[in-house]
């Protein structure tokens, strides 16, 4: 029994009314302690350093560097500090680690999502974010065992769904839900043409067109990809290494061309999607895997009145209302079992250079993955 409970006890006995008094403030400062030494043990807890890959400069895979002693990031009041369990490789990776598109500052922490726990929460944190949560993020710096994320950037992972699923979908699966919403509105009876059809969002794009009703034409490289692509829900595919003339085939299974042409490929793709692509029809390039789009003249396009974008999801999810509906869209998806997630390997932290060889080399097909911790 502890001296302030045999104080109260004494008091009690003699004078009621001021004992309640001291028995309330009793129990006040006991019910306090416990929840002062758990936020302690639970913050002693984040290490001072963390594994990461970091980038000191442009280059290939071989500036990707592996450290164990980067400094864990402290979180903002509008912040939460996540550790990561897998981050996500996209080819926009590559595209910081090349210097195709700028870096903020150096040295760098590249990767644009993962997932993780939340294990501190800034106090400005207004989407009920706490320590434990299991979230999902969309940011930068996941190459790392901890990122710290502004908190509506985080999105908590609904249960019943896997870690796996959620990071093997979550930008790609929101980028192909938003090309299809958004930047050329897909209908039913559409006829698309998907290139790379193979890829990590090739083969989440083939269902989610497969679901709306749309005939899909995807390219790919090899057999081994045309027939993982038509498994899952191509209706066509080309392998435009047997078949160098591509267009030609496209045309010989629509004449008058398809209605939208989703082009990730860039350099060496973009100027038969503009012949592929129907009269009054759509090109829509949203990737640089060859190399960027060079400049165009604009009076290309009068040929058919043709209308071209350059999309990318980060401006379809700039607010959170925004980021909270291709969410949803998408766990919506995974929840009713309407996508199959290919994860095709899950690397090691220290391996990502590795990672960004396949890549870059096309030996994969689907989505690759790092194991952070």
């Amino acid at each position: 029994m502890s001296p302030a409970s045999l104080t109260v006890r004494t008091f009690t006995s003699n004078t009621g009314a001021f004992a309640r008094l001291l028995s309330i403030r009793a129990q006040t400062s006991v019910s306090r302690a416990p929840r002062t030494l758990s936020t302690t043990r639970k913050m002693s807890s984040i290490p001072s350093t963390m594994k990461a890959v970091v980038v000191d400069k442009t280059g290939g895979p071989e500036v990707l560097r592996y450290t164990e002693d980067q400094p864990v990031p402290k979180p903002q009041d509008s912040e939460v500090l996540v550790k990561n369990k897998y981050g996500g490789i996209n080819y926009i990776d590559t595209y910081f680690r090349t210097g195709l598109y700028p870096a903020a500052s150096w040295p760098l922490i590249i990767g644009q999502e993962a997932v993780g726990t939340v294990v501190a929460a800034g106090s400005s944190n207004k989407y009920d974010l706490k320590e434990g949560d299991e979230v999902v993020w969309m940011k930068q710096g996941s190459y790392a065992e901890y990122t710290a994320i502004p908190a509506e950037r985080v999105i908590k992972i609904p249960t019943g769904l896997k870690d796996e699923d959620v990071l093997g979908s979550y930008l790609m699966g929101m980028t192909v839900l938003s090309l299809v919403k958004e930047a050329y509105e897909v209908k039913k009876g559409d006829t698309i043409l998907v290139h790379a059809a193979a890829g990590g969002v090739g083969l989440l794009m083939c269902q989610i067109l497969k679901d709306i009703g749309a005939t899909v034409i995807g390219t790919a490289s090899t057999k081994e990809k045309c027939d993982r692509a038509l498994e899952h829900g191509a209706t066509h595919m080309i392998n435009y290494k047997d078949k160098t003339d591509w267009v030609t085939e496209v045309k010989k299974i629509v004449p008058e061309g398809v209605d939208c042409v989703y082009d990730s490929v860039g350099k060496t793709t973009w100027e038969g999607s503009l012949e592929a692509v129907k009269r009054k029809g759509s090109v829509i390039y949203f990737g640089n895997a060859s190399g960027p789009v060079p400049p165009m003249n604009i009076s290309v396009l009068a040929k058919k009145n043709t209308k071209i974008m350059r999309a990318t999801l980060m401006q379809y999810v700039v607010t959170r209302e925004e980021l909270e509906h291709y969410t949803n869209l998408l766990f919506g998806y995974l929840k009713d079992g309407k996508l199959k997630v290919n994860i095709h390997n899950i690397y090691d932290l220290k391996d990502a250079q590795q990672a960004h060889k396949d890549l870059e080399g096309r030996l994969t097909s689907g989505k690759l993955l790092l194991k952070i911790s």
